[in-house]
């Protein structure tokens, strides 16, 4: 018998770098904005996210638009991804696809779903016990004064002041950042 989990509508409120780790995060939100979820992820996932969001055109497809094109070339359509699950501290996602009645689903990182979610408009659930595990409130404005995440359990707090925001990066910005880049900045441990 299959698991019946609930899931909750979550959208990308923005991309901020972590100021201890250098390590972008980025940050999901419900429609009503009490309920957040971080995700550390890594440069080359901040960018291709960041892009999309602000419809940077480049004169080559990144992985992620190659992806995208892919799945419309065979007549898929993604669906919506889903955070399912977190297993040793690191968090799981699916995509789900259609293709006609078909209905198929495929494991993915979730910086990964979500870089190909804003390509296509696709909608991004996160289960309700990954909520459980993860979810922070905002005590203010991302990028605000001082602002900062605070878990409900208050094991995590991450402070967002002198955090770079990334949405406020304009798109001819993001295009410049993205020329400017050299093969080294795409290195990073996980």
């Amino acid at each position: 018998m299959s698991e019946i989990t609930t899931e909750m509508e979550m959208f990308v409120a923005g991309l901020v770098l972590d100021q201890n780790t250098n390590a972008p995060i980025v940050l999901l939100k419900e429609q009503t904005g009490k309920i957040c979820l971080p995700i550390w992820i890594g440069l080359p996932e901040a960018t291709a996210i960041a892009s999309a969001l602000k419809q940077v055109t480049l004169t080559r497809p990144m992985t992620h638009d190659l992806l995208a094109n892919s799945i419309n070339m065979f007549g898929a359509k993604v669906t919506r991804v889903i955070i399912h699950a977190i297993q040793d501290n690191t968090f799981l996602a699916r995509i789900e696809l259609t293709a006609g009645d078909a209905l198929k689903l495929m494991d993915a990182r979730p910086s990964d779903a979500i870089a190909l979610a804003v390509r296509v408009n696709a909608k991004i659930f996160v289960s309700e016990e990954v909520l459980k595990q993860a979810q922070v409130t905002l005590s203010s404005a991302i990028g605000g004064e001082g602002g900062e995440i605070r878990a409900e359990d208050e094991e995590f707090t991450a402070s967002t002041e002198g955090a770079t925001d990334f949405s406020a990066i304009e798109k001819d910005k993001w295009a410049e950042i993205l020329a400017e880049m050299d093969p080294d900045d795409f290195k990073y441990k996980q």
